[in-house]
């Protein structure tokens, strides 16, 4: 199996194609096609390449889904025995990505999500009409 680690906002994710992940918000319009350029280390089925500490060349492109917010955290704090309280919640903006393609050094495609198409039958006056559906 491809996979791909990438860095976005500070932290570090192993991804593969078709892979829906959570990470900090992305200041990009839903739908737009983002490229990471921070890859770490690509592993196709055969070779593996790490970086020093990025592998040059490497791209993983991922698709804006939605921009979201994640579940509150409460921070509390309490100083005992002086009746001191205060309670704070917190929740993060995240955005919400879909991966399509890992782009190895020269450009080849390591792995790639392709959408699946279906076939819709749909009977009207007593005729079939084929449609596909994306």
């Amino acid at each position: 199996m491809s996979f791909a680690i990438i860095e976005t906002g500070g932290k570090q994710y192993k991804v593969s194609a078709n892979k829906i992940l959570k990470v900090e918000k992305l200041s990009a319009e839903i739908g737009k096609v983002i490229q990471f350029k921070n890859v770490l280390l690509v592993n196709d089925d055969k070779v593996t390449e790490v970086g020093n500490p990025l592998v040059t060349g490497a791209v993983v492109e991922a698709k804006l889904i939605e921009n979201i917010k994640d579940k509150k955290i409460l921070v509390f704090h309490k100083r005992r025995r002086k009746h001191s309280r205060k309670k704070n919640g917190h929740r993060q903006n995240l955005s919400k990505i879909q991966i399509t393609k890992i782009l190895s050094k020269g450009g080849t495609v390591v792995d790639e999500f392709k959408p699946a198409v279906k076939k819709v039958e749909v009977k009207k006056d007593k005729k079939a009409i084929k449609k596909t559906v994306k």
